[in-house]
This record gives C-alpha cells, structure tokens and sequence, in this order.
C-alpha cells in the first residue's frame, strides 16, 4: 500500500459510520512488522473514491491453524463500507483469497451480525458507555460500590502521568498477564503501536512513591476513547490503582470532549467481565463470523478452554524473564 493510499484509506475510515480504530491503515504496518505475519487490505473504489475497506491478515501456525481473519489482534473487523455494492466486492475478494490460499477458515470481527447462515463464535461481548460532558455526572453513575473503590484510590494519593514511551506500561502489563498465566507480547509490538498512532495512542501510568503500579494503553477514534491494553504489579488491588486510573481516563476524556468510553472486549463471565459490570457499563455482544474453508469447526484458542489449563498453570511458575522471553514467540500465532 503507498502512502497516498494510506492517507486515502485513512480519509474513507474517519467518515465511514461503520468504521471502527481497528480498520486504520496502520494496523497493516503493525502487525506486518511486529509478527511478520501477511496481510491484504483491500478496498473497493468508483471514480477514484474508495467506497469500502476490508484489513486481512493471515496467520500460519503448527499449533495453532491457518486463517485468514479480519482483524487479528483486533477487537473488531469485517467490512466497513458506504454500499452493497462494494461490500459485495469486498466479500467475494476476501472469499476467492481465503480458497487460493486453502486456510482453514475466514474470520470476521463483526460489531453487527452480518452473516447469519455462518457459524459463530460468541465467547466475547463489549462494553460501550457514553461520556457525560459533566465529570461529576461521570463519577455518579459509577455503581456505588465501585466508586468507593475509585474514592479508595484517591485517599492513597497515587500520582498518575502520561508517558512517551512504553518502558513503565511494559513493566506493569508484563507483570499482570503473568500472573494470569497468559504469554506476553513483545515489547516491541507496543513500541509499534505508539511509533505508528502518535497521538492517538496513549499511555496513562499510575504510580505510589514514585514507583509503578499500573498503566494503560489506550486508542483515540473520532469522539472515542479505548482503553486497549492494561495491567498492574501485585500492589495494584490493595492501593485500587486500576480503578483510579480508569477513572483518571474517563475524566480526562471528558475534559477533552470525548464522547463514548470503550471498555473493550471480554470473554463472559471472566475476571474483566464482571470488572467492568461492576463499572455500570452494559455487555453488548460481539459476533465474531467464521466460513469454513479446510476446517469444520469454530476455533477455540482462548485460555478458558480446558485444554490449557495445565499450560497456564505451569506458565505462572515460570520466572518472569523467561516468560517475557519466550511469551512472544506463542502470543503472534493467536491472533
């Protein structure tokens, strides 16, 4: 893709309605360079206008299948487009690519249900809640007695900044995925996604003395704040840092007119899903849309698969050097 390309894509994507952070022509650079892992993104165009987008990547892995997804490492996907007509052309390319290349199946990432006649997986809902333009007003719609923990937070006097670079947000995402027994990504993935989204990549670090204790990462879109990416270290729940500094986001967003938090994708009835019910924030489901090419069934890589239960246990024991050494090596071929 050149660059005036891009910038074209870039264009389409702000404007299109069913567009989502996730379609920007950024991703492509991402996850070419971060796993080395093919992409096609295509786009459907008439007199010159780009009139639908569709971002593909394929992943091949021993352990893990052949596919050929929109978006990988992405909560949403699928086709963004003005018309049939072009989501049609989008369809039928993305169908030819996915037989040519005989992957196991094509994923789409969808918000809406597009293909109802297509298998689907629905392990994963998010959580979307409009920003009122008065911070208080935000801080009284939190559930009681999860506003007792951000009021918990506030009492310790846990200072908070945005970083530059991703080294504080490393250390405390690296810690908290750990110890839930999950591969790390490469440092260097993050290092991407804040090279490559500049200003509409952020990074919100919460820290006790000087020392960090949780940090977030998150996306800007239109009038959308995301938080994408977090963690904390094993002092995070006892200060309630993570619920300070997502409280800390919100206001902020507020403050600088942004209109709808996007707490982002969780499997149901996990640790993250109640956390953020617990937030007053409604679980709305996502459907994510498979046809099957070489496979006959939905895929199941997620760590609430009974299969991986030993893999986990054993990964927390692992110290955490080696864990951040080899995590990256396992996380690429997950998508």
């Amino acid at each position: 893709m050149q660059p005036k390309d891009k910038m074209r894509w870039d264009r389409f994507v702000e404007a299109c309605p069913e567009a989502t952070f996730f379609h920007r022509a950024g991703w492509k650079n991402v996850i070419e360079q971060a796993f080395s892992h093919e992409t096609r993104f295509l786009y459907a165009e008439k007199n010159g206008e780009i009139q639908g987008v569709l971002p593909l990547a394929e992943i091949k892995s021993f352990l893990f299948g052949h596919s050929l997804s929109s978006l990988p490492f992405c909560v949403y996907g699928g086709i963004a487009a003005n018309n049939d007509v072009a989501r049609k052309e989008l369809e039928l390319a993305a169908q030819e690519l996915a037989c040519q290349k005989q992957v196991d199946y094509l994923e789409y990432r969808n918000i809406c249900p597009v293909h109802l006649d297509w298998p689907r997986k629905d392990l994963h809902v998010t959580f979307r809640k409009a920003i009122d333009p008065d911070v208080e007003k935000n801080l009284l719609t939190i559930p009681r007695k999860q506003r007792a923990m951000v009021r918990k937070g506030l009492k310790y006097e846990l200072g908070t900044a945005v970083d530059e670079d991703v080294e504080r947000f490393f250390y405390a995402y690296s810690r908290s995925v750990h110890r839930l027994g999950t591969p790390v990504f490469a440092k260097k993935y993050f290092q991407l996604l804040k090279e490559i989204f500049a200003e509409d990549c952020e990074l919100l670090t919460i820290t006790k003395d000087g020392k960090t204790i949780s940090s977030v990462m998150s996306f800007y879109f239109r009038d959308e704040v995301l938080p994408y990416y977090g963690g904390g270290t094993d002092d995070a729940r006892k200060l309630a840092a993570n619920d300070l500094m997502y409280w800390e986001l919100m206001k902020r967003s507020c403050e600088r007119g942004y209109k709808t938090f996007d707490f982002g994708r969780s499997k149901r009835d996990s640790g993250s899903y109640s956390f953020k019910k617990n937030w007053g924030f409604e679980a709305q489901p996502l459907h994510y849309e498979y046809q099957f090419i070489k496979s006959s069934q939905v895929p199941s890589h997620n760590p609430s698969n009974p299969k991986y239960k030993i893999f986990i246990q054993a990964w927390q024991k692992l110290p955490l050097s080696m864990a951040n050494l080899i995590g990256p090596y396992i996380v690429k071929n997950l998508g």
